[in-house]
């Protein structure tokens, strides 16, 4: 099997010769990993997905000040780099929401992209992936307070915000479905450490049937759907099993537990299990390795893709790194 077939396998509950994984870091944890291991670390990895984001590149306004293509201004001068916080919300008013106009999709741009992406996948699973899909680019320009007691006050401002946010991801879905992708990522942070942030019903009311239209277009491609989000979703797992989700990312054991993988097997593959949150920053790299053998045994049926539950951030000790991936490597 080569590294696009075993994902592929991964997603069907079929076994593979090898547990496939993914392993990425923040800019921060990257920089360590090649001051510890020497340059271009990540490009030693035997990470078995590629992907692309089809968001176009923040553009710095004043040091550490960086803006994205909707208007949203980030501080990035803090503890966090890679994402930074959301300074300047645009959408102050909520009259604004059910004004508001997205930016063009750059069809050039995402070609380009799309383009590197082929170029660059050999014989990985080829994922495109727009972040800050849906929830997350609805409070990133109207405030995370305000948004939600949006959902409570002028709900139909709301419905027409993320129409405007689904409409245009619906447009760069279309293009990316034109290159030989085998699926789509889509990045949407909706769980907190327990428990969905806007609850489950508001969750079914406003990002349910706008994530159905996203899942549906791809799967009506034959393509697999992939989505992140931070936290604890169990409330909502059959819903996206209902709407056609093929692979949760991320996994945490913290939240979840290592049984959880019994309740999901055959529905949902699963994508994560070792916690940054938990265990790689702190543990040793004995620890490390036996916590990496779990996440695959508990997984023992299939319908695992190893690896840390996020972007490694930069308070993991290197040596922990290259004791998961050792364990990771030589299954």
């Amino acid at each position: 099997m080569n590294r696009r077939e075993r994902i592929i396998a991964t997603l069907n509950f079929e076994k593979t010769d090898f547990v496939p994984y993914h392993v990425n870091f923040t800019m921060q944890m990257l920089d360590k990993m090649n001051a510890h291991c020497g340059p271009n670390y990540f490009s030693t990895l035997n990470n078995h997905l590629v992907s692309v984001d089809l968001i176009k590149d923040q553009v710095e306004t004043k040091p550490g000040y960086f803006m994205d293509e909707y208007g949203v201004v980030w501080n990035k001068n803090g503890a966090d780099k890679d994402i930074g916080v959301v300074d300047h919300p645009p959408l102050e008013d909520a009259d604004d929401l059910s004004e508001y106009v997205a930016p063009e999709v750059d069809e050039a741009f995402i070609r380009e992209r799309m383009q590197l992406l082929m170029d660059h996948a050999g014989d990985r699973f080829r994922l495109p992936c727009i972040g800050f899909s849906m929830f997350e680019r609805a409070w990133t320009l109207r405030g995370m307070e305000n948004l939600l007691c949006d959902m409570l006050l002028d709900p139909e401002g709301v419905h027409a915000l993320l129409d405007t946010i689904v409409e245009r991801n619906l447009k760069i879905i279309d293009i990316a479905l034109e290159y030989d992708i085998d699926g789509f990522y889509f990045g949407d942070d909706w769980g907190q450490q327990k428990g969905l942030i806007m609850g489950p019903q508001c969750w079914r009311t406003f990002i349910k049937p706008r994530m159905e239209k996203m899942y549906k277009k791809v799967r009506d491609a034959g393509k697999y759907v992939v989505q992140h989000s931070c936290g604890d979703i169990r409330e909502i797992m059959d819903d996206l099993y209902e709407i056609g989700l093929n692979l949760y990312q991320t996994f945490q054991p913290e939240i979840y537990g290592l049984e959880y993988a019994e309740k999901v097997y055959g529905k949902i593959a699963i994508w994560g299990g070792i916690s940054t949150q938990r265990d790689l920053p702190y543990k040793s790299p004995e620890e490390i390795k036996q916590i990496t053998r779990q996440v695959m045994a508990a997984f023992h049926k299939g319908g695992l893709v190893a690896g840390p539950t996020h972007a490694v951030p930069g308070d993991v000790p290197p040596e922990n790194i290259l004791a998961m991936v050792e364990v990771l490597d030589n299954q």
